[in-house]
């Protein structure tokens, strides 16, 4: 097989970015190919240091458009399919459900196509191609106060996101065990760290602080995740993609339960000692009507990539939090102007 060339759709996202700085910095023989929509969650800004690796390219497109992606695959060639563009924030999905099933469900649908035309039409060059979908743990629904979600759990979806993302990972499913295409799903617990768009918990509430807005917190803030730091993540993508059985799946967790409110009180601590004020940061905090739906509780069993594919997270919660606040404080400007658009961190998900 000749050098690896990572197809990444998603690539300007949260986690997308994190994956090519991660994939250029650890596969130097690699070129990586973002394909991206850049809608308001794609930012350029985020890719901005991988633009001067002459391994890198970026194209912009819709995971939906069959044809440009198949004229992309033509060219490229990738030896891997790396899909994380998706529509991914729950209470925009509670407003606007429309754009998560066509993006989630039938874009996944359109490069499922794509990619399996270009496996078929190029047979004896992909042996070794791996088509990786990245997916959650929402799509298994809300856990009670024990258990851990495994790769055999039920699917129960709660949300529009989380029905969509359902939705694409039985299609992924459908299209190995129909077609025969090389595909492996992983399902991740909440991810941070930099580059992640304001509307989520972390950096919304550290930005907030900084700006003495009040800090939301929903309902009674008891709400629990599993917080998985954004680069293991990028470190599992590339275990699974590479060494991952076609057909299986692999969840990916943090190791690191913690309450909404915890974590938000965790953010003041460090903000009070990183930017220091008169006030607590803590004494921002505002608990706020709770959303549609939200599922009390994620939990991550990670045993089969830990065990499998040799995959163990490294960042413990503590460290993770505060790299995140303190590139917070450092990258304001980027901040700034990814928020830039119509966005102003006010509150979505009402559900009317």
């Amino acid at each position: 097989m000749s050098d690896p060339v990572f197809f990444v759709t998603g690539g300007a996202g949260f986690i997308g970015a994190n994956l090519v700085h991660h994939l250029l910095a650890v596969r130097p023989n690699a070129r990586v190919v973002v394909y991206d929509k850049l809608t308001y969650a794609g930012n350029l800004d985020s890719l901005e240091p991988a633009t001067k690796n002459p391994r890198y390219e970026l194209v912009q497109g819709d995971i939906a458009d069959r044809e440009l992606v198949r004229a992309t695959f033509e060219r490229v060639r990738p030896t891997h399919v790396m899909n994380l563009a998706a529509e991914s924030h729950v209470d925009r999905s509670i407003d606007g459900p429309g754009v998560f099933m066509q993006t989630n469900v039938m874009g996944t649908f359109e490069l499922l196509q794509a990619t399996l035309g270009y496996v078929r039409a190029h047979e004896t060059e992909t042996r070794g191609f791996r088509f990786l979908h990245v997916s959650t743990d929402e799509v298994f629904g809300s856990l009670g106060p024990t258990g851990l979600f495994t790769e055999e759990s039920q699917y129960q979806p709660n949300s529009p996101y989380s029905a969509s993302k359902a939705g694409a990972d039985h299609i992924v499913r459908a299209y190995h065990h129909t077609y025969g295409l090389p595909v492996v799903t992983t399902n991740c617990s909440n991810n941070y760290g930099p580059y992640q768009f304001p509307e989520k918990l972390i950096p919304l509430v550290t930005l907030n602080a900084l700006e003495g807005k009040p800090l939301p917190v929903y309902g009674d803030g008891a709400n629990v995740r599993d917080w998985l730091w954004v680069l293991d993540h990028c470190a599992a993508l590339l275990v699974a993609v590479e060494r991952g059985k076609p057909g299986e799946t692999y969840n990916v967790g943090g190791r690191s339960e913690r309450r909404n409110i915890d974590v938000v009180k965790t953010i003041c601590a460090v903000l009070d000692e990183l930017r220091p004020k008169a006030t607590k940061y803590a004494e921002q905090i505002t608990f706020v009507k709770d959303r549609p739906g939200h599922d009390r509780r994620y939990a991550i069993d990670a045993s089969k990539i830990e065990r499998e594919l040799g995959f163990r997270p490294t960042m413990t919660f503590e460290a993770g939090i505060r790299k995140t606040v303190e590139w917070y404080l450092e990258n304001r400007t980027w901040a700034d102007r990814v928020t830039a658009g119509t966005y102003r961190r006010e509150r979505l998900g009402h559900g009317t």
